[in-house]
């Protein structure tokens, strides 16, 4: 496994999974924290989160409960995803007013009841209510990325809003990857063009949604210059079977791979 911190592409974990078990019941298991305290002990780069409005997963507290764990993690990162236009602000704002850490927005165009997330913001349909509240995010000394279709025209206008990264929403490259090699050479293909404008634009490119152990290494192989993965549902299916430290080593280990060529 490389060690942390020559690992060029970043691994944080989303355990708003882990909430949704523990919700089910009033027992307090499995814990949130513990399982990113065990996701960073094995090497994980940081730790994400997505707090819907119906805290369906991830409650209020546990925003705070995880910031608190990271202030133990100098180096690791907090990320927290949510649609600016509900109450990922109002979190960010809290979090910052209790001087705990925070080093990554992601902003997600996702409504009140939505499933998952499946789609990113559209431009130029979303510039304009974009900008503002980018600037206030950015005004709490957080970093901001934007939830993005592969669509390599749309990345100069995402810069223009005032956004640091994006991340690209990797679903129906997952999807494809699935189907075989001639379906995943169209959307490599298209995911690069994307990365690629980003860059171009002065964008920094994280990725997430359906990456896994099989389809994680040939993307990081063809698409350029990727910061970080976010990768939730796959990483605690797996982890259910193999624990969390051999899981996290398994995907730092893919990343790697990639590295290696």
């Amino acid at each position: 496994m490389s060690p942390i911190g020559s690992v060029h592409t970043a691994l944080s974990v989303n355990v708003n999974k882990v909430a949704l078990v523990r919700n089910t019941r009033h027992l307090g298991i499995p814990s949130v924290t513990r399982a990113a305290e065990l996701c960073l002990q094995a090497g994980a780069h940081g730790i994400t989160v997505h707090p819907r409005p119906d805290e369906r997963h991830i409650r209020w507290h546990d925003v705070f409960d995880l910031a608190e764990l990271l202030r133990q993690w100098p180096g690791r990162e907090f990320n927290i995803e949510g649609n600016p236009f509900h109450n990922l602000l109002e979190v960010a704002r809290e979090v910052k007013a209790r001087g705990l850490p925070l080093h990554q927005l992601t902003f997600v165009p996702d409504s009140v009841d939505q499933f998952t997330s499946d789609h990113g913001w559209r431009f130029p349909e979303d510039a304009s209510r974009l900008k503002p509240v980018i600037a206030q995010a950015r005004a709490l000394g957080v970093r901001i990325s934007l939830f993005m279709d592969a669509e390599a025209d749309a990345m100069a206008a995402a810069s223009a809003v005032g956004a640091d990264r994006v991340e690209l929403y990797t679903e129906p490259y997952a999807a494809a990857y699935a189907q075989g090699p001639a379906a995943a050479e169209v959307q490599w293909r298209r995911f690069a063009a994307a990365a690629q404008a980003a860059l171009d634009a002065g964008l920094g490119v994280n990725a997430g949604h359906d990456l896994n152990r099989d389809n994680l290494t040939p993307f990081l192989r063809r698409v350029p210059g990727v910061s970080e993965v976010s990768i939730g549902h796959a990483l605690i299916a797996d982890a259910l079977e193999l624990g969390y430290t051999a899981t996290v080593r398994a995907y730092l280990d893919a990343i790697g791979a990639a590295q290696q060529g």
